[in-house]
């Protein structure tokens, strides 16, 4: 879906209403307050009352020929305070029926309040400013409000298609021409959009920019938050980071896309992942595919809590029947975002045995990629020992591991390896006695097939091998053939497992040899049909 987004007049400043064309011919001149006029003018009002401060309510730009307060110093000077203290954005004070020139104590006191002061040098009708300035900022208006409405009718759409987070926030990135960054309550990112160069540079610093942002510190540099909740409960905000457009439309802007954000939630329901546990998902994915050089993710995995400076990482991929099963066990361990302290991460940290961190991503099927980041005093191969062993004690999991890393730009080997090392134990038909953490070291000769099975001389190697075997599909032979090889050629045992009488396997294998046109007994033959097998399974896992 694809929204054209009408622009919005930007607020109209005491600096911008000075060079207008019907208000340059009044020969306007600044006496006071020169360093405040891009004060932003809320709406326009011709008072001449010496009280008229009660009668603001702040952002006025207000005008008078100042009748009422020729010759009483003290009330040109209590004038002044009162728009001061009404916060009104400058007066424009029209010379010639009071004042001859701008009035000595008006200026002073404008001065010291900060407040501009303009004197019109010319006669100007009052009403010919008051109507374009009221024109302009009603057109303003409606366009505004036209633009909420067009925001929230898009985001709306968006939701009820069932459009992912990143949708939502890649549309309002897009309008508001600035990164956005929504985070949890501890500040840590759960995700981004934005041009990509720009969003870096924002998770770059982020603890400092957040925390600033949060102080309200930034609001004048576009920094524009909102909060996320529903039910009297928060759980997140929203930042747009350096909106450079009117900061009214800013706030709007983030109002509305707050809004969406809730509602996209609530109507995920309580059994959709959470956000941090898409955040990890997302993260680790694109380190696992390779797609986004390792050094790029740096400062996302930073914001998102992840401890990397001095750390060693071990990436893991654990492997089970069915997902929904696997995502219980990792939401019992904790694994289901990315987290930074201990404290916080009570499930994590017990599953390492130390303060660790963890963080889980679907790497397809039923395979979930981890990876712990470890303080660098820490066991790593004990700690991930000790992972496993909660793992399985919960499901009958296969935990691979890569060999510990200490730099971050290794990370995304690692965790092929491990991805590999998984795949590679998968693609066994027969059970292995299988360490707790599987390595590279212990698939041998499968580990390298499982590398080399995309290679054509592989693939018709192995479609010459066992021809004889694959032209009957119907056949059971290839299975007795992969347990007979997997099990060392142990005629007894293979007829176990296949619950046959051994004279019945002999025939078994009698009728495989004569297929294939080879001797199993002789062990060169047996090894060739045996590299066959393993390629043709890694090719149909």
């Amino acid at each position: 879906m694809t929204t054209t987004w009408e622009p919005v007049e930007p607020a109209l400043s005491v600096r911008q209403i000075l060079t207008l064309e019907r208000v340059l011919a009044g020969e306007p001149e600044v006496v006071a307050g020169a360093g405040r006029l891009d004060r932003p003018v809320r709406w326009v009002h011709v008072a001449e009352a010496p009280d008229v401060g009660v009668m603001l309510s702040g952002g006025e730009l207000v005008l008078t020929t100042g009748v009422l307060l020729a010759g009483n110093a003290d009330k040109q000077a209590e004038y002044i305070r009162s728009l001061y203290r009404a916060e009104a954005a400058a007066v424009v004070l029209g010379l010639g029926r009071a004042f001859p020139a701008a009035p000595e104590v008006m200026r002073r006191a404008a001065e010291r309040c900060g407040l501009p002061l303009v004197v019109l040098h010319r006669p100007f009708p009052f009403a010919q400013l008051t109507e374009e300035v009221q024109a302009r900022l009603v057109r303003r208006k409606f366009a505004a409000v036209s633009l909420s409405e067009s925001v929230r009718t898009a985001l709306t759409a968006l939701i009820t298609s069932g459009a992912p987070l990143q949708r939502l926030l890649d549309e309002i990135a897009r309008h508001s021409a600035c990164p956005v960054v929504v985070t949890n309550l501890a500040h840590r990112v759960l995700a981004t959009a934005g041009e990509q160069a720009a969003v870096d540079d924002v998770l770059r610093d982020w603890e400092r920019i957040a925390r600033r942002a949060g102080a309200g510190e930034g609001e004048g540099e576009g920094w524009i938050r909102a909060e996320l909740g529903s039910r009297g409960e928060r759980w997140g905000r929203l930042t747009l980071c350096g909106h450079r457009g009117d900061p009214a439309v800013g706030r709007l802007l983030a109002d509305r896309a707050a809004e969406a954000l809730v509602l996209h939630r609530m109507l995920a329901g309580p059994a959709a992942r959470s956000w941090e546990e898409q955040s990890a998902r997302s993260l680790l994915t694109d380190l696992v595919s390779g797609a986004v050089p390792a050094r790029q993710l740096l400062p996302r995995a930073r914001a998102a809590g992840l401890p990397v400076n001095r750390r060693t990482f071990v990436p893991v991929v654990v492997r089970d029947r069915g997902p929904a099963e696997l995502d219980r066990v990792l939401r019992l361990l904790g694994l289901t975002g990315l987290v930074a302290e201990a404290a916080g991460a009570a499930g994590a940290t017990e599953a390492a045995g130390a303060a660790g961190a963890a963080g889980a991503a679907r790497a397809g099927g039923t395979t979930t990629a981890v990876l712990l980041s470890l303080a660098r005093d820490q066991d790593a191969d004990a700690l991930t020992a000790h992972f496993a062993a909660r793992l399985r004690e919960t499901a009958p999991v296969v935990v691979a591991a890569a060999d510990p890393r200490t730099a971050w730009d290794d990370v995304p080997a690692g965790l092929r390896e491990a991805r590999h090392v998984a795949d590679a134990v998968a693609d066994c038909a027969a059970p292995l006695d299988l360490p707790p953490v599987v390595r590279l070291r212990d698939v041998h000769l499968r580990g390298l097939i499982r590398l080399l099975r995309d290679d054509p001389r592989v693939q018709s190697f192995a479609e010459r091998e066992l021809d004889g075997l694959l032209r009957d599909a119907g056949d059971d032979l290839l299975a007795v053939l992969r347990t007979y090889l997997a099990t060392g050629r142990n005629k007894s045992r293979t007829a176990q497992l296949h619950h046959v009488s051994r004279p019945a396997l002999y025939r078994r294998l009698e009728a495989i040899q004569a297929r294939l046109g080879v001797d199993l007994d002789d062990f060169e033959q047996a090894a060739s049909v045996h590299i066959a097998l393993l390629a043709h399974d890694a090719q149909h896992p």
